[in-house]
């Protein structure tokens, strides 16, 4: 962030040009015209939704699943090489166990933000 805010005072306050700042600081010409570009840095942003072909079949199983384990004990509920393992052997799902893990990480990532964004604390 600090590199950002030197690279944009410099081209656009100090009137560097930006084939001399990408020199200086050791960036690329078309990074620099991307820092004037954006006050702050963008950030990732992906183009196209995410294609899991294998699981796309079975992620209302995964999410019913899960649903489920909110009624029951922490010690009770699916861990998600279980719920891989319920995939294979009851729905036939011929995927890995990664696609799985990755997509009930993803879930419960969500969930979190929405639990953090939902509560204030005040200090």
């Amino acid at each position: 962030m600090e590199l950002y805010g030197r690279v944009r005072h410099a081209v656009l306050v100090d009137g560097m040009s930006r084939r001399e700042a990408a020199r200086i600081f050791g960036i690329n010409r078309r990074t620099v015209e991307k820092m004037q570009k954006f006050s702050i840095p963008p950030g990732y942003r992906r183009d196209k939704e995410i294609r899991r072909p294998k699981l796309n079949d079975f992620t209302g199983i995964i999410d019913q699943i899960l649903e489920a384990d909110k009624l029951v004990p922490k010690k009770q509920r699916h861990t998600s090489k279980r719920v891989f393992e319920r995939l294979r052997d009851e729905y036939r799902f011929t995927g890995g166990i990664t696609i799985v893990k990755n997509y009930i990480f993803a879930i419960k990532q969500r969930q979190r933000e929405t639990m953090l964004i939902g509560c204030h604390r005040i200090i």
